[in-house]
Parts: C-alpha cells; structure tokens; sequence
C-alpha cells in the first residue's frame, strides 16, 4: 500500500536510490543547497527529465526544497536514510565492523614514529 503525500518507508527510500541519476542529484545537493537548474546543468537529460527525478527524492523525502522567489532550492535530507539504515541492520549486522576489519587487516597502517 503507498504512503500518501511524503514517504519515508524504507521502500521509498530505496527505490528513489536505485535510480544512478538520483543518486548523482544526491551526491550535489549532499553538503550544499542548489537551485533545480544548477542541477539539470551537470546532466546530459532535459530539465523536465531531471525534474522527475527530483519529485522522486521528494516524494521519498530525500530531498528539501526551500523556494527563494521563483527559484526552488534543494538540499539533502540526510535522516531519510535512517529506515535504509535500520533495515539494513535487519540483514546484515555487524556488516560495517567486518569490513572495517576485512580493510585494515588488508592494509595494516604503516608504524607510527615517535616524536
């Protein structure tokens, strides 16, 4: 069943996230606030293409959009990750602390020189 208005369901999330264009929008708007057609500007899709996918990161509460006269600025909503990071969790635990070992155990860091 959808969620009217706003999803923050972890489906939402994840299927706003399967798209690699989304995720490029994210990764520009992730630490700065950009106005839409700044964004349109860094694809090769038309500006009706990339606004559809912004109503997708909207829709699933991904992004913010802050209107400045007729500008509409966006910017990250970094705790609608929380529901991906807590299903995540579900199935697959202790994953980041394995591969935090996996890393350092493949590239040990070189000795430390005392002062």
């Amino acid at each position: 069943m959808a969620v009217q208005g706003k999803e923050h369901a972890p489906d939402a999330v994840l299927r706003a996230l399967a798209d690699p264009h989304r995720r490029q929008i994210l990764r520009l708007v992730q630490h700065t606030e950009l106005a839409a057609g700044q964004i349109a500007a860094a694809f090769p899709l038309t500006q009706q293409a990339v606004s559809q996918h912004i109503g997708v990161l909207k829709q699933a509460g991904l992004l913010h959009e802050r209107r400045e006269g007729v500008r509409r600025l966006y910017t990250m909503r970094h705790e609608a990750l929380e529901p991906v990071r807590r299903v995540m969790s579900e199935f697959w635990p202790d994953a980041l602390g394995r591969l935090k070992q996996a890393v350092e155990s493949a590239h040990p860091q070189p000795p430390q020189r005392e002062p």
